[in-house]
């Protein structure tokens, strides 16, 4: 959990989601508001999804042996 908390992307998408329902509360209601949520959801998608390749690709390199790495 503490991955996805202290990512960067994370914090930024959590940000923009923030702004987003801000803006729906106070806002006018227009044309924009729906692709506001479309590119909130986007970009807190694209967020978690960097976090799991990141982790994947971590827990690969250290389950691969430093012998065959060097060979890369």
């Amino acid at each position: 959990m503490r991955k996805y908390l202290f990512n960067g992307a994370v914090i930024s998408a959590a940000i923009g989601l923030w702004t987003t329902i801000q803006s729906s509360k106070n806002g006018p209601r227009d044309w924009r508001i729906p692709l506001m949520w479309i590119n909130a959801a986007i970009s807190l998608t694209l967020a978690i999804g960097a976090v799991l390749q990141e982790s994947k690709e971590a827990s690969e390199r250290e389950s691969t042996p430093l012998a065959s790495r060097k060979g890369r």
